[in-house]
């Protein structure tokens, strides 16, 4: 195990039962409360492609999105559930582990062909992933990979993303 995974893991906190009875909620609060280890994910994260635009997802993705943004001097997009975006938007529903959702994102996003990398915190089942794939696509990005804290590989969502080149810092 790298350093850093090390590092990562050491941060996390495991709540059961959130937001519902079975779920066990990977809680990343406390790594985002030490500088050290905030500081080591977004520059792992930052230095991972080229890209023009950054996208971050509702709502934890936006605290990794925007400081890696920043740091990799790309743009932040953020996608966010249905209804919260002020402009014209593009939206896609889809299913997660405990219910279903509909993101969006503003139609003029993106310019054609911009570099598109797409952070999260946790890549589960992989629907989120694949819809906000297919959402950035649709506004004219195009996907060179998505990055993730961590990946759940018990709930397979990376078999949902086969066409994409996926970054887990860590793998549970």
């Amino acid at each position: 195990m790298s350093e850093l995974s090390q590092l990562i893991l050491d941060r996390i906190r495991d709540v059961p039962d959130y937001p519902q009875p079975g779920v066990l909620f990977k809680d990343i609060t406390p790594l985002l409360g030490d500088p050290v280890a905030m500081a080591a994910v977004v520059d792992e994260l930052a230095g991972l492609a080229e890209v023009d635009k950054i996208v971050g997802i509702e709502a934890r993705g936006f605290i990794l999105a925007a400081p890696v943004a920043y740091r990799a001097a790309a743009g932040f997009v953020p996608v966010r559930k249905k209804g919260k975006l002020p402009a014209a938007t593009l939206e896609e529903s889809y299913d997660l582990e405990y219910g279903s959702a509909t993101i969006e994102v503003h139609r003029d996003a993106f310019k054609p062909g911009d570099r598109v990398l797409i952070v999260d915190d946790v890549l589960a089942t992989g629907g989120t992933a694949r819809a906000t794939i297919d959402l950035v696509e649709r506004a004219g990005g195009h996907v060179v990979g998505i990055a993730v804290l961590m990946e759940l590989a018990f709930l397979k969502g990376r078999e949902r993303l086969p066409e994409v080149d996926l970054h887990s810092l860590v793998i549970v």
